[in-house]
């Protein structure tokens, strides 16, 4: 997996690009290295999705991703994240997030806190 040790939810990103603090300190706090981390197909298409995105957005948002290993969707992915739902209440954007965090052995950070319950993921709050 190329070094990666870490999945960003896209909240995190969110947060990151947005350099609230609250998230720049807990990520410092996990001694994120910025050579491990990695997102999903999901968090980027929820990035770049965003209605009414700005070119300036767009652009922070693509020189971010240049620095992130983008896991695309696969076979393993997507039966993980079946499974995921048919066990438990979650969206299936959150199912697949959460599947290619399992599949690849990754840390999932996240700020969404039901996310991080049902699956038992770390989160940042």
């Amino acid at each position: 997996m190329n070094g990666a040790k870490w999945l960003l939810d896209t909240n995190v990103v969110i947060g990151l690009l947005k350099m609230q603090p609250a998230v720049i300190a807990l990520l410092e706090a996990q001694k994120l290295d910025f050579g491990q981390i990695a997102v999903s197909q999901i968090t980027r298409m929820e990035l770049l999705g965003f209605p009414n995105l700005e070119k300036e957005e767009e652009s922070t948002i693509l020189e971010f991703l240049q620095h992130c290993q983008v896991i695309l969707l696969d076979e393993p992915i997507e039966q993980q994240a079946t499974r995921l739902r048919r066990t438990r209440p979650c969206k299936l954007p959150d199912a697949i997030i959460a599947a290619t965090a399992q599949v690849h052995q990754l840390v999932l950070l996240t700020l969404d806190q039901r996310l991080a319950d049902i699956f038992a993921m770390r989160s940042l709050q």
